[in-house]
């Protein structure tokens, strides 16, 4: 999951970054509307943190432009404490959420986990694969109801081959689904995060397939009800 923070304080925008990446989000942050905008018209993100008082273009004319290309990203925005005005008006633009400042990095963190699960429609909340659990809300892995222990990076990588179970992944496909701007992170890395993914989630007789000169690809699960693929991930 990646997520675009448009916050022009850098003392809060490091803290939620840092927050979300340690919930496992991959995010990206800008610190005025106009890169905003920009950003939004050239990356998929999952989900939008808009303050509104951004310099060179604010937030609630982010906002405008977002939908008025029918983008249907969830957004939250964030205002001040007295804002009532600013708040409505976000609302009634197509904001799903608000919060007002200052508030608990607690309180943020479930809001976005609501706030994607809720866009993610009808998708389960657990991928399942044989013996292998993951639960996309407290983003946690288990074998057997066993949680095994993975990292940061280890858990992105587990949710995107078994969200894409049977697909063919390539190396730059998963730098460009982990990293964030301005993140140095090399095919070799890949290669090394998907050694020790192999050997946690083996035991469950999950396998990762390499495809030499492809990618990877997560084995399908044997006992799986068969579906089209097209219409996964």
């Amino acid at each position: 999951m990646r997520i675009l923070i448009a916050e022009d304080d850098s003392i809060l925008a490091d803290g939620l970054s840092r927050s979300l990446r340690y919930e496992g989000y991959a995010v990206d942050v800008v610190n005025d509307g106009s890169s905003a905008d920009s950003a939004l018209q050239l990356q998929t993100f999952d989900l939008l943190i808009l303050d509104l008082g951004l310099p060179r273009l604010d937030g609630l004319s982010v906002l405008r432009k977002l939908r008025q290309r029918s983008t249907p990203l969830p957004v939250m925005i964030l205002t001040a404490a007295d804002s009532i005005e600013q708040r409505v008006e976000g609302l009634d633009l197509g904001a799903d959420d608000y919060m007002s400042k200052p508030f608990a990095l607690s309180e943020l963190e479930a809001r976005v986990r609501a706030l994607i699960r809720r866009h993610g429609g009808a998708r389960a909340s657990v991928l399942r694969h044989g013996r292998l659990a993951f639960d996309l809300n407290g983003r946690v892995a288990t074998i057997d109801d066993n949680a095994i222990e993975l990292s940061a990076r280890e858990t992105s990588l587990l949710e995107i081959f078994l969200s894409r179970s049977g697909r063919m992944i390539s190396k730059h496909q998963l730098v460009d689904l982990l990293c964030e701007w301005g993140e140095e992170v090399t095919t070799n890395a890949i290669e090394v995060y998907i050694h020790r993914l192999r050997k946690k989630i083996e035991p469950a007789g999950v396998h990762i397939l390499t495809v030499r000169g492809l990618g990877y690809c997560l084995e399908p699960d044997s006992r799986a009800i068969p579906v089209d693929t097209a219409d996964v991930g």
